[in-house]
């Protein structure tokens, strides 16, 4: 995942920027390439973001470690389970869990992505907040593949899907497919196999050799590309952060960094007051229309990972070749890559409570 703009704030003031650049990587290049490989553009990725120096791509399991990392024991982590119910009595919040224990808490924030099981219980089904946007992703990591092209990030799409691959630590690769997909979405992985195979047959580039490595890879991860659309992320004693209650898709590139965000955003609203009600409201205040503007950006970003036919294909490769130009980027991606928001500052802790 890229990560940049008001998402990097929040590391900064986290202090876990060392740790993100130490695992992270800059990627000095993205390049475009056609069926038999040949170079059709290159840009610089840092050219289109806000600054060069506060940039960097880093998989979400070493973001994640970081993070916890930073906990220092000073929370409780129940880990290996997941909550089954939920009951709000205006007082307090009653959870099941699904291995049975039951507790009671003041709030409950889901941050369980996309597919949440809080907002599914405590908000209804998925089906009245999700908005799939006809495309499914992969993630496919490989060992030792044959072919590296260290801090270049290569890309090959054509009419329906795009394949990019990244180099990187410990001989690894990341390869990953976006790809036009009308219908059910598979949950099983050899189905799910099955169609990337199925649509990716007679693909160029080096798409063959990915999909005859896949069933080795390590690490497999599919899913829709989808956002959560809601009109408001708090219900009673319950509230949302991240892409349980406004997924901007894998399109938008920085759904942690703004889950960060908004936790961030959240949690200094809170203690700044002891009225729940009131923090949750202050919070999706500010951050609601940064946001929808990545939700809408990201939405246009769909020609570029997958375009639906040639003309689109055409569209895709010329911009990227103009993407190193001045000025071009803000005219070409605009406010996807723009973070306007000013984040609250964050009350000194108090000792005493």
């Amino acid at each position: 995942m890229d990560f940049w703009g008001a998402g990097f704030d929040v590391a900064e003031r986290m202090g876990i920027v060392p740790a993100l650049r130490e695992r992270g990587y800059v990627f000095t290049e993205a390049r475009a390439v056609d069926r038999k490989g040949h170079r059709i553009a290159s840009f610089d990725p840092s050219t289109v973001v806000e600054s060069n120096t506060r940039y960097l791509s880093i998989l979400r399991t070493d973001l994640a470690e970081v993070i916890y990392g930073a906990l220092a024991g000073e929370v409780e982590l129940i880990l290996d389970d997941t909550v089954s119910a939920l009951d709000d009595d205006d007082r307090q919040v009653r959870v099941t869990f699904e291995k049975g224990d039951i507790r009671d808490f003041d709030l409950v924030i889901g941050a369980d992505g996309l597919h949440s099981r809080v907002r599914r219980l405590a908000f209804g089904a998925d089906e009245r907040y999700e908005d799939y946007l006809g495309m499914v992703v992969a993630a496919v990591e490989l060992d030792a593949y044959p072919i590296r092209d260290e801090l270049v990030a290569m890309l090959h799409a054509d009419v329906g899907f795009q394949a990019v691959r990244l180099s990187f630590r410990d001989d690894a690769t990341l390869c990953l497919f976006s790809l036009r997909h009308e219908g059910e979405v598979p949950t099983e992985r050899a189905d799910q196999e099955a169609l990337l195979r199925a649509r990716l047959a007679g693909a160029g580039w080096e798409v063959p050799l990915m999909l005859e490595l896949m069933a080795g890879a390590k690490n497999f991860y599919f899913d829709s590309v989808s956002q959560i659309r809601m009109p408001s992320w708090s219900s009673g004693r319950i509230a949302l952060v991240g892409d349980a209650g406004a997924c901007p898709s894998f399109l938008a590139g920085q759904g942690s960094a703004l889950a960060m965000v908004e936790a961030y955003t959240l949690a200094a609203e809170l203690a700044a007051t002891h009225d729940h009600r009131q923090a949750f409201a202050r919070s999706h205040d500010r951050l609601a229309r940064l946001v929808l503007s990545k939700q809408d950006g990201a939405r246009a970003l769909g020609v570029a990972f997958a375009p639906r036919n040639r003309f689109q294909l055409l569209v895709r490769n010329t911009t990227m070749r103009m993407l190193g130009l001045p000025k071009v980027a803000d005219l070409a991606l605009g406010r996807s890559f723009h973070d306007r928001v000013e984040l609250p500052p964050f009350p000194a802790r108090n000792p005493a409570h």
